[in-house]
């Protein structure tokens, strides 16, 4: 490692979190793309994370400028992607994920599908399927907005029954509808909508929409590479490709079209930033922050140790791998936090980050709790501390 390479610190790496991903007061953004472009896309897996994550970068507005964006607007946009999940990406950013990732996810998800059917031994193939989606298409543009099962009342294919696996331990029968609204999804051709109920609902209606303009897949591999760097840099090529689910290849192709700086990090460890990005980011105001479950600045990278004490992960995480709702002070981790069947936001503090802290922690509780109102949030993965706090 070369000592003439730039420093960034650790002190350093937190301001660009606090700014670049707008959770310093300062930062917040004034629309909900801008919000989602900041951390590059939002986790969607649970619907009321994408709701909770804006909320946490917004200068204001409650949860219906949110839902405007999501379904009047439709600047914001629910897609399978990176990572094989459900993200919320800018409309300007979408064709980019489409073509980047969503449609090699789209190509798996078919060939899994046609096998399936084959497999089945009724003789439904792939002419039938493009029946079925065909039909799919029709009784939405016919009826407008349909739930998955408003879906199958009114398209008799999508009531079929298929067995898979057939003779072995795991076989079991199971219907097509699912999996061809996800298929149509994943290829862009069905989109949510509201859902049925409140925002923090996943029983989504779908609409019949126009797919995606096409992106050359490396120029959009490249575009989604140099935001990325924007938001999370410094970051490793391990970190991008953990990120995306890309191929090590891929990553490091879209990483050489960029054409990133290297910077040395007090660890002693090198990283990547974008070109000329090295110079030291200007501190923000002191700030806190209660992030949902599965929010980006939680999951932005494969290694956290910059913000998160390897200490309290334990306590942070589920076993999969996923990062509960966490409480945050100048860009480091120092807690996580709840909301009791009876609407209370607790929180707890892991270490002892200051008076300053708590403060500002209680405060930001007290806004969090506002925004929310009446409504329940439960994480659809649920962690150690979050299930103590609510006990």
């Amino acid at each position: 490692m070369s000592p003439s390479l730039p420093l960034v610190t650790t002190t350093e790496r937190r301001n660009r979190l606090g700014r670049r991903h707008r959770l310093a007061p300062s930062a917040r953004a004034a629309t909900v793309s801008q919000a989602a472009d900041a951390v590059v896309a939002l986790h969607a897996t649970d619907a009321a994370t994408v709701f909770l994550s804006a909320r946490a970068r917004l200068s204001e507005g409650g949860p219906d400028t949110i839902e405007r964006a999501l379904y009047e607007d439709v600047g914001l946009v629910r897609l399978l992607s990176m990572r094989n999940t459900l993200f919320a990406v800018s409309a300007e950013l979408a064709p980019y994920v489409d073509s980047s990732t969503a449609r090699g996810i789209a190509a798996k998800e078919r060939r899994t599908l046609l096998k399936h059917l084959d497999e089945d031994g009724q003789g439904l193939d792939a002419d039938w399927l493009a029946r079925a989606e065909a039909a799919a298409l029709d009784a939405l543009d016919s009826r407008g907005p349909c739930t998955g099962s408003q879906l199958s009342a009114a398209v008799p294919a999508l009531r079929q029954k298929i067995t898979i696996g057939r003779g072995k331990k795991y076989e079991t029968e199971t219907g097509v509808a699912t999996r061809v609204i996800r298929l149509l999804a994943a290829d862009g051709r069905i989109r949510r909508d509201r859902p049925r109920g409140s925002w923090t609902s996943s029983q989504f209606r779908w609409v019949h929409t126009d797919p995606w303009p096409v992106v050359p897949a490396t120029e959009a591999r490249a575009e989604i590479a140099r935001r990325w760097l924007r938001a999370y840099g410094p970051a490793t090529e391990a970190d991008l490709k953990w990120w995306t689910g890309w191929s090590l290849t891929d990553a490091r192709k879209a990483l050489a079209a960029v054409g990133p700086d290297q910077v040395r990090l007090e660890d002693g460890g090198t990283a990547l930033v974008s070109p000329g990005d090295t110079a030291p980011e200007p501190a923000p105001e002191p700030w806190a922050a209660l992030l949902p479950g599965l929010d980006p600045s939680g999951m932005g990278w494969s290694d956290r140790r910059f913000h998160l004490d390897p200490a309290h992960r334990p306590a942070l995480f589920d076993y999969a791998g996923n990062i509960g709702p966490t409480v945050w002070w100048n860009g480091e981790i120092v807690g996580g936090w709840a909301q009791r069947p009876d609407g209370e936001i607790v929180w707890r503090l892991l270490g002892s980050p200051g008076r300053d802290a708590e403060q500002a922690v209680s405060a930001e509780a007290a806004r969090l709790a506002d925004w929310v109102g009446g409504a329940r949030i439960t994480p659809r993965f649920r962690t150690p501390l979050e299930r103590e706090l609510v006990a």
